[in-house]
């Protein structure tokens, strides 16, 4: 198995809600925001290469939505879904398996692409099954109020009516022998966190059950999350083991971190080590 970094840029998210009740003066001496109060985050997937199996574990946020849309974000970087996966020498066409962490814009809108100029729109990865679960596509194709702007139907109907989409039960094990599935309710319905044994440990990719460094503490909660007393409890228990076995946490949304590791203190659970993925 080899594992590549697929790198699809940054964007500006408020900081004071990727960091809930939090207090400004303490998130902002590990994640600083500039004049707006907007700090900057990665969108940072990854590949996972297995035999005739090519899997890409989330895809960015796309280019679909109009101006006032991104205005809104900030996109800023060089890397590109694409340009990443040319980097590690694959093509679109080359992907077997889209698995999506869960459907909110920033962790799925590169799955789907402009077909043309006239609006119709196709799969980025015309070969690929894209992978969700029964109880979150429940929850994002009928979404709340609080979480509606976050699910966009141009994101997510197009995978089911192409026919490529394949819903997991959350009951059943995970039908990918690449990695199991921790499910966290916190953030959003059933958001699926894979953990995959990569070079004899435990490698996690966090998605939005732990953004970033910042975020390591437990009181470090995203205004974002629809249940955060519920997160406390996952983040409690998964951080718990993910110290205790010395798991390799992969970071979706850290700016500057690929991957880290956490250590138990007198404090609680706090950063051990901070490195890149060909350092694992």
């Amino acid at each position: 198995m080899k594992l590549h970094v697929i790198d699809t840029g940054f964007f500006k998210l408020d900081g004071g809600a990727m960091f809930g009740v939090v207090p400004k003066s303490l998130w902002q001496r590990t994640n600083p925001a500039d004049e707006n109060n907007l700090c900057t985050w990665a969108m940072r997937c990854l590949l996972i290469e297995d035999g005739d199996r090519l899997i890409l574990i989330d895809n960015g946020l796309g280019d679909k939505q109009d101006a006032k849309f991104f205005s809104h974000y900030y996109l800023h970087g060089d890397a590109t879904l694409e340009k990443s996966l040319h980097a590690a020498g694959f093509s679109y066409a080359d992907v077997t398996d889209v698995f999506l962490t869960h459907l909110h814009f920033d962790h799925c809108g590169g799955g789907v692409k402009y077909k043309n100029s006239d609006g119709a729109l196709e799969l980025t990865f015309p070969n690929a099954t894209y992978w969700s679960n029964s109880d979150h596509w429940e929850w994002a194709t009928k979404p709340n109020a609080r979480e509606k702007a976050s699910f966009l139907k141009e994101n997510i109907l197009p995978m089911q009516e192409s026919g490529h989409l394949q819903l997991i039960d959350p009951a059943a094990p995970s039908p990918l022998p690449q990695f199991d599935i921790f499910y966290a309710n916190g953030h959003t319905d059933k958001m699926m966190v894979p953990i995959i044994t990569y070079k004899g440990r435990k490698l996690a990719y966090m998605a939005d059950l732990l953004p970033s460094t910042g975020h390591i503490p437990l009181p470090y909660v995203m205004g974002y999350d629809t249940r955060p007393l519920l997160t406390l409890d996952e983040k409690a228990r998964f951080m718990k083991t993910a110290a205790d076995e010395n798991y390799v946490m992969f970071l979706e949304h850290d700016p500057v971190n690929e991957c880290c590791t956490v250590q138990h203190t007198e404090k609680g659970i706090r950063l051990a080590d901070t490195f890149k993925l060909a350092e694992a």
